[in-house]
């Protein structure tokens, strides 16, 4: 009975690890991709501003800063958090379009990138 109560909190406790979310967890997220340069105002308040090093992000606090790394071509930017979204499924950061220029993704729209919080 004690084993299986210890494997049981194995269990749970490694799985807690895989569903912390990138905030808690501060840990890197990989998946796709893409950029943006519109002129409105960004849900943090500011109005976006695609010449700068800027980003959308689900659930990171505005002002946080991440390293965006372009996994195809190595190239990486850091940028600050200050708009929501990306709203496309598959998702995980909207940058703008001078961190897009600067990790190469400018023609291609996307990229698989790597995305690690800084502060």
């Amino acid at each position: 009975m004690l084993k299986m109560r210890a494997r049981l909190l194995l269990v749970g406790l490694l799985s807690a690890g895989i569903l912390l979310p990138l905030s808690a967890a501060n840990a890197d997220q990989i998946g796709s991709a893409s950029w943006y340069a519109l002129r409105s105002i960004t849900a943090s308040g500011e109005r976006m501003n695609p010449n700068a090093l800027t980003a959308a992000h689900r659930s990171l606090p505005f002002g946080t800063k991440v390293r965006v790394k372009n996994l195809r071509n190595g190239r990486s930017v850091v940028v600050r958090i200050n708009d929501r979204g990306p709203f496309v499924g598959g998702r995980i950061i909207d940058v703008s379009k001078a961190a897009a220029s600067q990790l190469g993704m400018i023609s291609s729209g996307t990229a698989k990138v790597s995305v690690t919080r800084l502060n």
